[in-house]
């Protein structure tokens, strides 16, 4: 088993710090009962990017907990697993770039949206109202709504809050043979 770094721990703390604060204070309620729209997502896929599949999984498991939990009304275990789900796909979709070599590009940039959307998707569109439905026996349509809602919000503040993150990540890290000599 592959063991943390200091550096990957301390990612995982703040990250689940960040998705919890972002998440419960700056989200915005949606008009589909029980669904908020929120930045926290961007934060998650550029720790994933950035650490890996399980880093990004703990941060969106531990992050999501505190959420529901702060709320009080317990934790939501479907969507709790959705976002851990969410980390994962983005860890194993993009920690394979160059990203701390401070490459990204055109092409990692589409591939990291492209990634997102397709994991927004899953957890969102699949993982959460099918652990709902087995979980909690809600109503599929209410399920559907509230999947529906979640993939293409979480997709568009993740396209602008997650590539910023990676833009401005990348931009701070010196190029692959930028010191070289000519």
């Amino acid at each position: 088993m592959k063991k943390f770094s200091i550096k990957t721990i301390v990612a995982i703390g703040i990250g689940a710090a960040l998705f919890f604060v972002l998440g419960r204070f700056v989200a915005i309620p949606s008009p589909v009962p029980n669904t908020n729209i929120s930045i926290q997502y961007g934060v998650l896929a550029f720790v994933s990017a950035v650490y890996g599949p399980i880093a990004g999984m703990l941060v969106g498991l531990i992050g999501h907990t505190l959420i529901d939990f702060s709320y009080g009304w317990g934790v939501w275990w479907s969507w709790v697993i959705a976002s851990g789900v969410f980390g994962l796909i983005m860890g194993l979709g993009t920690h394979a770039w160059k990203l701390e070599e401070g490459e990204l590009g055109r092409k990692g940039l589409i591939k990291f949206n492209v990634v997102q959307v397709l994991g927004h998707i899953v957890c969102w569109g699949l993982v959460a109202p099918v652990l709902d439905i087995l979980i909690y026996k809600e109503p599929i349509e209410k399920l559907f709504a509230q999947g529906l809602l979640s993939s293409v919000a979480n997709a568009v503040t993740t396209a602008i809050v997650g590539s910023l993150l990676c833009v401005a990540y990348a931009a701070t890290k010196p190029k692959t043979g930028s010191l070289d000599k000519e």
